[in-house]
């Protein structure tokens, strides 16, 4: 049981859950129909695709993915836009390869800190709720969220689905009724350990004291699943990701599980208990809920085996570090009690810095994520996160870094390198591309080790190595310089004749390897893909339906036209920069300086 002393009134029966897993009912179509996308908002852009066959055979399960719910105490910081980023990241390639995902993110919005939160800004709860939980939508779209589904612990379908859930767990003896004293940490919303605590019996987490509290609540029968919870982690090593996360479970549930509270006697902003309304469920055993009931479409009968058939088991549930316990160990023990399949993985990454100290309002050095995209553009702050925080580990955020990694990759590595060769191939060929690019490509090393590297970012985004897969993508852009920068096209076409036609072949070939660059990077950077693939001449409709299959070499065909070449990235320009510039004009006449977005030799 957790810190404390309990006085039991009842007893928990020793009668076994089962762990079975539910039928999969299809639907017929995407949740991203037209009628979907009214009912959950403007989050998706896109066709939606039926993945139903004139056989009996069902459809292949739906990929799963969610972020956590998020506490609607405070609008969104840069801690769970970086978990939201990471989650549409990979949402967006497991729809390259053309798997039914349902991108499930929302906010929790019951419990004593809300309510207390609401207060101090003079709002009901409610109100509140509506304000925080509205900036969060309004944060994804800057950042270019797509989510399927947002759930919010108020909706109604929710609340039915948590007492369904409830009742499940009460008929398999799993939940008794116990004086409780402890400890207790309002902003964790949790008993606490006194052996946990710090100086002045402060929270480890949010360093502030703990306080007396005792109730008279209802529990979870955890310590009942001790052996389940031990099997789960040994024969599926990979239900907790990275490794050393899963280490650190292991040894909690190693030291032994103790019952803990899933009721409050003295919130009132919550869901009403179902045999009990004096009280109301605890945070955790009825947000994590919030996983299924998210399933459900707006409107239809809500019941907790609708959302299951719905499409659960979660494929992945993104967290941070900080909420492990609670999804690693209190929620699969809930669903086995439950009946219900434990979700496939677990993977909790890391903490945020900023400029290697802790980000607080108190030390001024919080970090604004709106800010960040009106200051920066979005595509710089979803690559530089992903690039630069190793997934699973803690990463810092420096403005300097930030701004010469943005600048050299996506500037310089890529921008640049489209529009020199766009400026090329309009000064010498009218922008139309004169071969194919597998017969430009014809014995050049460089068409294999493009298929190389695409097969390996591929890899590096199905195990979670986004910050690799970035790197892999930019050593494809490193090697379409180093070799336009070899093969020398401007000089070629002033020689005419074979010279002049192998330029134009070289233009395909650089213009081929930045199509593939597009597709593959348009996880982590899709707006900055979106306007690499139209300045080649495709529609945003084509890119829309794009697959990971397109990366293939031969995209590009003779006679297509290019569009206008205009920088898709704008350099990132420093105080530095500018006083540079200044210095530059002054001395030289006013001359631009070379190499930024600018046509090279052209």
């Amino acid at each position: 049981m957790a810190a404390g002393r309990a006085f039991l009134r009842a007893a928990p029966s020793s009668l076994a859950a089962g762990a079975g897993r539910f039928a999969f009912a299809c639907p017929t179509a995407l949740p991203l129909t037209a009628a979907a996308a009214a009912a959950t908002g403007p989050h998706r852009r896109g066709r939606g695709r039926c993945y139903c066959s004139a056989s009996d055979a069902p459809p292949p399960p739906p990929y799963v993915l969610t972020t956590p719910l998020y506490y609607v105490n405070a609008p969104p910081h840069m801690g769970s836009a970086y978990t939201t980023i990471a989650a549409d990241a990979i949402a967006r390639f497991q729809r390259l390869l053309d798997k039914r995902v349902v991108f499930i993110t929302g906010t929790d919005e019951h419990g004593e800190k809300i309510a207390t939160s609401a207060e101090a800004c003079g709002r009901n709860p409610k109100d509140h709720c509506d304000t925080i939980s509205n900036s969060y939508k309004m944060l994804w779209a800057d950042l270019d969220i797509e989510y399927d589904k947002f759930i919010r612990t108020t909706d109604r379908k929710h609340e039915a689905v948590v007492n369904d859930f409830y009742s499940r767990v009460l008929d398999s003896g799993d939940i008794y009724r116990a004086d409780y004293e402890g400890l207790y940490c309002v902003s964790c919303e949790e008993y606490k350990d006194e052996k946990e605590l710090g100086e002045n019996k402060c929270c480890p987490v949010h360093l502030k004291p703990c306080v007396p509290r005792k109730e008279d609540n209802y529990f979870f029968a955890l310590s009942k699943y001790q052996h389940q919870l031990e099997d789960l982690l040994t024969k599926n090593p990979n239900f907790v990701r990275p490794s050393h996360r899963l280490n650190e479970v292991q040894g909690w549930v190693k030291s032994g599980l103790r019952d803990f509270s899933i009721s409050r006697a003295s919130v009132e902003w919550g869901i009403p208990v179902p045999n009990d309304t004096k009280q109301t469920i605890y945070v955790w055993f009825d947000a994590l809920l919030g996983y299924i009931s998210a399933l459900l479409d707006d409107g239809e009968k809500a019941s907790l085996q609708q959302a299951v058939e719905r499409g659960w088991p979660a494929s992945l549930h993104l967290i941070g570090k900080d909420i492990l316990r609670f999804h690693a160990v209190y929620w699969p023990a809930m669903l086995m009690s439950a009946g219900i399949s434990v979700p496939d993985a677990v993977f909790g990454h890391g903490f945020l810095t900023k400029d290697g100290m802790k980000m607080g309002k108190s030390l001024g050095n919080t970090l604004e994520p709106k800010d960040l995209v009106n200051r920066f553009g979005v595509d710089s702050v979803r690559y530089f996160f992903l690039r630069e925080v190793e997934f699973g580990n803690d990463g810092d955020y420096s403005e300097e870094r930030f701004i010469n990694i943005v600048n050299a990759h996506l500037a310089n590595t890529i921008g640049n390198l489209l529009n020199r060769t766009l400026g090329l191939l309009k000064k010498n060929c009218k922008s139309t591309l004169a071969f194919d690019s597998i017969a430009a490509a014809d014995g050049i090393s460089l068409k294999d080790n493009v298929e190389n590297l695409v097969d390996k970012a591929k890899d590096q985004f199905e195990n979670l190595l986004l910050s690799s897969a970035c790197e892999t993508l930019m050593e494809i852009g490193n090697l379409g310089n180093l070799y336009i920068d070899e093969q020398a096209p401007w000089s070629c076409f002033k020689q005419g004749g074979e010279s002049a036609e192998k330029a134009a072949k070289d233009l395909v070939i650089i213009l081929e390897t930045m199509r593939i660059i597009a597709i593959a990077l348009s996880p982590i950077t899709p707006s900055l893909s979106l306007r690499i693939y139209t300045q080649l001449g495709f529609t945003e409709d084509q890119f829309r339906t794009l697959r990971w299959e397109d990366t293939k070499w031969g995209g590009l065909k003779a006679g297509q036209v290019m569009m206008e070449p205009k920088p898709v990235f704008a350099r990132i320009e420093t105080e530095t920069d500018e006083k540079d510039q200044s210095s530059s004009k002054a001395t030289k006449g006013g001359k631009k300086k070379a190499r930024s977005q600018g046509l090279v030799e052209a």
